[in-house]
């Protein structure tokens, strides 16, 4: 009787090329995904000792599978606000690192490198033109239009930028506004710091206040303001600062993050404007159907 096994292709033959780890492997039906490693923004310069990130500039992550995409189509962790995190968990070869504990251009890094196993490169998306309004739809090719920036650089601070310190032993660094001479010391936003900050707007829509991203970035990355590391107070402060403080405290703070941008240069076809734009990330970039 013939061989099921050797009908079906489930077993290999000797003369067989042995799989790549780019193609993956099949053992029985056993698929095991092939993985790639992707440099993150960082490098692990921001993260303490002791985490599984410290030093390291690249990141191992398997490629999507069908069990990922369950993950982002289930409609609990989507209402729960967790599934790109659950994903993100799952694709990560080290199981020791924390999705939560992830710098947040860090994490970015590694959502646009995922995506990209399980979609492709090519992400079509609306943008808006900056000086007409038009929205009109674009392909980009992520692979040509993601950029890392490592953030700050000790040996170029004083020139770039006279009123940065750091990192302090915390990995904190200190920022010293213009107008009021107050010294921020100011934070790495991680995954954790950027969900209290969603909270922190959903909060404010519930109560049917204003909008503040700006202020209420502010209030989650400022660790202490002259020494003083009371919230009610460090709020305050913030919700009363000179415009020139307040523009100079977000250029300084998006000069020392780590960061994965998507920057495309941008034609209207409105009105020709031509323009180098930052890609937004919208539901289309996992979801591609919808």
């Amino acid at each position: 009787m013939r061989n099921n096994d050797e009908r079906i292709g489930a077993v290999q033959q000797q003369d067989s090329p042995a799989p790549t780890q780019a193609q993956g492997a099949m053992n029985g039906l056993n698929f095991i995904a092939p993985t790639e490693f992707v440099e993150i923004p960082s490098k692990g310069k921001f993260y303490p000792q002791g985490h599984p990130l410290h030093n390291k500039d690249v990141v191992e992550i398997k490629h999507m599978t069908a069990r990922e995409e369950d993950i982002l189509t289930s409609q609990t962790l989507l209402k729960q606000g967790v599934a790109i995190d659950r994903f993100l968990q799952s694709v990560l070869k080290d199981n020791s690192i924390d999705v939560s504990t992830l710098l947040v251009g860090d994490k970015n890094a590694l959502i646009i490198a995922a995506r990209c196993t399980g979609y492709g490169h090519d992400y079509e998306t609306s943008i808006t033109c900056p000086r007409c309004g038009t929205e009109s739809k674009h392909e980009v090719d992520l692979s040509e239009i993601s950029h890392l920036e490592d953030g700050y650089h000790q040996d170029t601070a004083e020139e770039a930028l006279p009123n940065v310190e750091g990192p302090n032993d915390y990995g904190n660094y200190l920022i010293t506004l213009p107008v009021t001479n107050a010294v921020f010391e100011v934070k790495l936003m991680t995954g954790a710091d950027e969900k209290a900050f969603t909270k922190r707007m959903e909060t404010r829509k519930k109560k049917k206040l204003g909008e503040a991203i700006m202020t209420d970035q502010f209030k989650t990355f400022t660790v202490s303001i002259n020494g003083v590391n009371i919230a009610r107070q460090i709020h305050n402060f913030i919700d009363n600062l000179p415009v020139k403080d307040s523009r100079f405290l977000r250029t300084a703070y998006n000069a020392i993050a780590p960061a994965s941008r998507l920057k495309y240069d941008f034609e209207c076809p409105n009105c020709s404007h031509e323009r180098e734009v930052e890609v937004p990330i919208t539901a289309q970039f996992f979801w591609p159907d919808i």
